[in-house]
């Protein structure tokens, strides 16, 4: 996380650039992500849009937060209105936008209390619209198939991309029959999608690809070469043909998400929705890819999947 006089700027650049929403999350810095957005925007809270998430206990934890370890959870009514009332305070706002469970498990989702509780949010002013914030490890698949069959959410905020693409596929063919907004994640495959990784590349021992196997850089190498169509010849880098893809395939989309670390690639991917839209025969020949794992052996990549290796605790 950028520290506060770098944020300022980074967030005036972004703004600048036409990017309208902020995705937040109380647990990012245990607030602090969301006091440096308030800060950041000043008095343009009327121009902005702001997601933040709920369910982590940061407030009667602070020694349990080691390397990648998982906060306890806590979605009981108590709990959440005080936690939207702290991040209101901190965002310096009187209602959030999007208002997103954080990597709820099958027991939050299955809480009508929970549930009637954020529709009273909703008549109150004090959230827009509410939805989940799906994990990768940690609440995922069986708590999508879940929410988006027995809650009527707004928003689905999950992991998908060129080369990552089960169960998101499902989860939006869902949220397009039932008019449920998606927010997507991981829109460059944790870096792959970005055109610099190479054999060589290595991770910091505290970076969560530095936990993966080794075939994951490898075969995701083998993927991204045959992907070179996207870009070579075309007015994108292959890091906004990612971001091209997903909102091309997908009405249901309402943003994609990507990392951004550096002036660079803000420009970058602010600027991806200007650049050419993938044709019909582009996407067909991406979907086909993907249909046959790139031609690579299906047991390989078992171990690979964000499912699979990400271990972020609150992320």
């Amino acid at each position: 996380m950028l520290d506060e006089d770098a944020s300022r700027p980074f967030i005036k650049r972004a703004i600048d650039l036409g990017i309208t929403f902020f995705d937040n999350a109380d647990s990012y810095g245990d607030g602090k992500g969301e006091r440096m957005l308030a800060r950041a925007l000043g008095k343009q809270r009327d121009k902005i849009v702001i997601a933040t998430k709920f369910g982590y206990d940061i407030y009667n934890n602070p020694d349990r937060r080691e390397g990648q370890r998982e906060l306890p959870q806590d979605f009981s009514t108590r709990h959440v209105r005080f936690a939207l009332e702290q991040s209101l305070k901190r965002l310096g706002t009187d209602y959030v936008d999007i208002y997103l469970l954080h990597n709820p498990r099958l027991w939050a989702i299955e809480s009508d209390e929970l549930f009637d509780l954020l529709d009273a949010f909703k008549r109150e002013g004090k959230v827009r619209h509410y939805g989940v914030a799906l994990g990768p490890a940690i609440g995922w698949e069986a708590e999508g198939t879940a929410v988006l069959r027995d809650r009527d959410i707004d928003v689905l905020h999950h992991i998908y991309n060129l080369l990552e693409q089960d169960p998101g596929q499902g989860f939006m063919e869902t949220a397009e029959q039932k008019g449920v907004g998606c927010l997507v994640r991981v829109p460059h495959s944790s870096g792959m999608l970005e055109g610099k990784y190479t054999a060589d590349t290595t991770f910091d021992a505290s970076d969560h690809r530095s936990h993966r196997p080794r075939e994951w850089l490898i075969n995701g190498l083998k993927k991204v070469e045959q992907l070179r169509f996207l870009h070579e010849g075309t007015d994108r880098t292959i890091g906004q043909a990612a971001v091209q893809y997903i909102l091309d395939s997908w009405p249901c989309v309402t943003s994609v998400l990507p990392n951004i670390y550096d002036d660079a690639q803000l420009k970058e991917f602010a600027e991806a929705p200007d650049t050419p839209s993938l044709t019909a025969d582009e996407i067909t020949r991406v979907n086909a890819l993907y249909a046959s794992n790139f031609g690579l052996p299906r047991a390989q990549e078992a171990a690979s999947t964000p499912a699979a290796t990400a271990r972020g605790a609150a992320r």
